[in-house]
């Protein structure tokens, strides 16, 4: 997967703008990435899947737990995606999968920020049933710099009540 990935999303400076990671600087690089994500399989908590979309056969981004409280049953996501692929539901289908994978693991809470500059991440959360919660101010940085972070979340029982309440209405 390195040479898609690195050609798909980590190397492009406009996909990791508003990430904490520089674009990667060739496919070596992707390479060793992918290696310290396979050894850290082994821990058993450990989230991060690459998403494939099945029509071109290739990793196109990525999501995964970049950090998580097992004491509090939390779990705070992370994902980036290759510019081509932006805005046509591609991130807010695996969003939505990885939600209902976490709390049928167990977790109760799930959340994500996003850099307020980068409204349309807000957007893919707010689809997949995450509600705003707040805004800081000078919160967080990001290769773009310094920035005011808005934060989304959903709790289990949020999330099972409304499903429940949809298959009652079917």
């Amino acid at each position: 997967d390195a040479p898609a990935m690195f050609n798909n999303w980590a190397h492009d400076p406009e996909v990791t703008r508003f990430l904490i990671w520089p674009p990667h600087k060739d496919v070596d690089e992707t390479e060793e990435i992918l290696s310290s994500w396979i050894e850290r399989y082994d821990e058993g908590n450990y989230y991060n899947w690459a998403i494939e979309l099945k029509e071109i056969g290739q990793v196109v981004g990525s999501i995964s737990v970049v950090q998580q409280d097992d004491r509090a049953r939390r779990a705070h996501i992370g994902y980036c995606m290759g510019k081509t692929w932006w805005h046509q539901g591609v991130m807010s289908e695996a969003l939505s999968v990885i939600i209902d994978f976490l709390f049928s693991e167990g977790y109760q809470r799930i959340d994500s920020r996003h850099d307020v500059r980068n409204p349309h991440s807000g957007d893919v959360m707010k689809k997949c049933g995450m509600c705003y919660e707040c805004t800081m101010k000078g919160y967080d940085w990001n290769n773009a710099g310094i920035c005011d972070t808005a934060f989304y979340a959903i709790l289990a029982e949020n999330y099972y009540n409304k499903n429940k309440r949809r298959e009652e209405s079917t």
